[in-house]
C-alpha cells in the first residue's frame, strides 16, 4: 500500500487525503474541518448514514449507537467495533458528530464510555442524505414499474 498522500480539494476548502490506490480506484478520506455544506459529504457510506440516524433522537455510546443501528435495519446492519469507531473518528474530524461532555448518572454508568451527538452540520447532512436515498427510490419505483411510483 502506498503512503498516504495529501492534497488541497478542488474548491481549496479542505484537505484530501489519498489513502489506498488499488486497481485504478482512488479512496479519499476528507478532513472536513473547513467543510460545511452537506453536498460535498454525500452520499454518506450506510454505516455513516445509520450512526447518524442513531444519534438524530439522543447522544449515545458506542454500544448504544450499535445496538440502535441493528434495531433500524432490523439485523440487516450490524456494526462491529473497528467498522463502529472508524467511522466515529472520521465523523468526528468531518463534524458530523462531537464527543459529549454530558453523562447520565453516574451511579449508573461507566465512567470509561464515550458519548456522541449529532452535530448541526450532521443533522443537515443526514437529512440530505435522506432526500438523496427517497429520490433514488422513487426513481427505482417508476423505472421497475413497481407499486407507489409516481
Amino acid at each position: 500500500m502506498e503512503m498516504p498522500q495529501v492534497r488541497q480539494s478542488p474548491d481549496a476548502t479542505a484537505k484530501i487525503i489519498v489513502i489506498d490506490k488499488t486497481a485504478g480506484n482512488a479512496y479519499y478520506i476528507r478532513s472536513g474541518y473547513s467543510m460545511k455544506k452537506p453536498p460535498d459529504l454525500l452520499p454518506l457510506t450506510p454505516p455513516v448514514f445509520h450512526i447518524l440516524l442513531a444519534l438524530a433522537d439522543e447522544e449515545r455510546h458506542g454500544y448504544g449507537i450499535m445496538q440502535d443501528v441493528a434495531r433500524q435495519t432490523n439485523n440487516a446492519l450490524q456494526l462491529g467495533p473497528g467498522t463502529l469507531y472508524g467511522c466515529l473518528k472520521r465523523m468526528l474530524a468531518a463534524g458530523l458528530v462531537e464527543e459529549s461532555e454530558e453523562r447520565p448518572d453516574l451511579e449508573l454508568d461507566d465512567e470509561r464510555r464515550r458519548y456522541y451527538r449529532m452535530t448541526a452540520l450532521g443533522r443537515m447532512t443526514v437529512r440530505a442524505e435522506a432526500s438523496r436515498l427517497a429520490a433514488a427510490v422513487s426513481a427505482a419505483k417508476v423505472k421497475l414499474g413497481l407499486a407507489g411510483g409516481k
